[in-house]
């Protein structure tokens, strides 16, 4: 009995006293830190999900940055992650330096689950080598490829808001528009007709949907704030970030999809048959071809089946979920500022103009002022309001004695920067103006990061916002945008979502133009 009880007071002691040394590592490390909380580190907010993370590292950054401090440490429960605010040193991180930080730190089990083997979360090696294979896939001739699939859903989406007109009924713009970008990547990605416009609840959406809600708080998942890859893999932990219903749903789409193509050796201007290009010939070609393997390119240029449905469904969850969101930001503004919206429909309906009144891959990229209104939507809300990458091995700051540890978590608060008065002037406006040559001209690099930097920048950035061009095209050509006062104001930060987003819908009016 009395050995028992020694034990059950030694066992939280150790703990707490394992804990409280590691709480101190910044401190032996010689960086200024943020003092953590005991369990919690200085993420309380993340761990219990009460905050928008996007908040809880803007304002470590902005702690830092009030400090005179180049840098700075803080805890993500017991682990250290390193903060990095000037300018220089993200960009040795994300540039010059990125053999130090090639990886995410994101801890998989491809065995278990296969779909979360794909670019965004993969490390090392593998994600090299898949980056290099997939990165023909996503050229602008590539891009003017799919254009035509993107267009074709345009017209169900003028259609609903018509309905929407004629009924005099406000529109839930965040969830129309979340449809339009399913029916968009599923045509893209997959080679299907989802028809999420006219039928909400179908199965590409749900499961859309579902990917993007976050587990209820596990001892698993709490296991993966708290330790490294490399621990969880020593304990053996196993557990799968794609839930399996998900998983089911999106391998059986691929998989039959990809049977029936080959089988009657279809061909179809998407993502999917570049894809096949890849796991069938080894390399992807402009022809129509997706047979006839070169051996002579070896066994490792191939990809296999479940390597297709993993980057089919990355495409799909990831460019759905941020164009729609991007796209809600932006119709909200434009709402709000109806000099804005006017500037913008009329240089749509003067390039179209020029174009046959059409809306072509070439219309699109002649619209400046739209361009302008996309990036500055994603400034003032990137839809990933972080970077994360993991040291994979020692790193000594320049011009610094702090040393970072390979392990050692990064992150780099993107709405930070892009909220930074030292180079956006009075950030919380919506101006367009800050994306003209002479205002892009006088801010550093690394001051816009909405899709990354560097070699893991986001390889589907153009196709996202091909797509969000064209949807705002499409309601802009036809309709008028006013702000419905069923949306509430202030707006708030969804603090459980994954991709920024506002808590609650996104309501507003429309009024058909006059065409003639």
């Amino acid at each position: 009995m009395l050995l028992l009880t020694l034990v059950l007071i030694a066992i939280p002691t150790i703990l707490f006293l394992i804990i409280k040394w590691k709480n101190n590592y910044w401190k032996r490390i010689g960086l200024d830190y943020i003092e953590p909380v005991l369990f919690y580190g200085n993420t309380k907010g993340l761990i219990n999900r009460s905050e928008p993370f996007a908040e809880i590292f803007e304002n470590f950054y902005k702690h830092f940055k009030q400090r005179g401090q180049p840098h700075g440490g803080i805890f993500v429960g017991p682990r250290p992650a390193y903060i990095p605010v000037d300018l220089a040193i993200i960009k040795n991180i994300l540039l010059k330096d990125f053999s130090y930080f090639t990886d995410r730190g994101i801890y998989i089990q491809e065995e278990i689950d296969p779909l979360a083997a794909h670019l965004f979360n993969l490390d090392g090696e593998k994600w090299r080598n898949l980056r290099t294979k997939l990165t023909p896939a996503f050229t602008s001739g590539k891009m003017k490829m799919m254009f035509t699939t993107m267009t074709a859903c345009t017209k169900g989406l003028v259609e609903i808001l018509d309905e929407h007109f004629l009924l005099d009924d406000p529109v839930n713009i965040k969830d129309i528009l979340g449809r339009f970008t399913t029916d968009i990547i599923g045509s893209a990605a997959f080679g299907i007709d989802c028809n999420s416009l006219k039928n909400p609840d179908s199965d590409f959406r749900m499961y859309g949907k579902q990917a993007f809600i976050l587990p209820k708080r596990s001892i698993k998942n709490l296991l993966e704030i708290f330790m490294s890859q490399k621990s969880l893999g020593k304990l053996g932990v196993k557990f799968r970030k794609t839930p399996q219903d998900v998983e089911d749903f999106f391998l059986n789409v691929v998989s039959s999809t990809v049977d029936y193509r080959e089988t009657n050796n279809i061909f179809r201007k998407d993502a999917l048959h570049l894809l096949l290009q890849l796991k069938n010939r080894g390399k992807i070609t402009d022809d129509k071809d997706i047979f006839e393997k070169n051996l002579d390119e070896g066994n490792n240029k191939f990809l296999t089946i479940e390597e297709v449905a993993a980057q089919c469904f990355i495409f799909f969850i990831a460019g759905f979920e941020t164009s729609s969101t991007t796209m809600t930001f932006a119709i909200l503004e434009l709402s709000l500022h109806q000099e804005m919206q006017n500037r913008l429909r009329e240089e749509i309906l003067t390039v179209l103009k020029r174009h046959n009144n059409e809306i072509t891959y070439d219309a699109i990229m002649e619209m400046n002022y739209l361009d302008k209104v996309i990036n500055e939507t994603l400034r003032k809300y990137p839809p990933l309001s972080i970077i994360p990458r993991q040291c994979c091995k020692d790193y000594k700051i320049p011009n610094s004695n702090v040393t970072i540890e390979k392990g050692t978590l990064v992150v780099i608060s993107t709405k930070a920067i892009h909220y930074d008065t030292d180079y956006y002037e009075d950030p919380e406006r919506f101006d367009p103006e800050r994306f003209n040559e002479e205002n892009k001209a006088k801010r550093p690099p690394m001051t816009f990061l909405a899709f990354g930097e560097g070699p893991r920048l986001c390889i589907g950035a153009r196709f996202g916002l091909l797509q969000a061009k064209v949807g705002l095209v499409a309601i802009l050509k036809h309709f008028k945008c006013t702000l419905n006062n069923k949306t509430k104001q202030p707006f708030e930060y969804d603090s459980c979502a994954t991709v920024t987003s506002i808590k609650g819908d996104v309501w507003i009016n429309v009024s058909k133009l006059n065409e003639n």
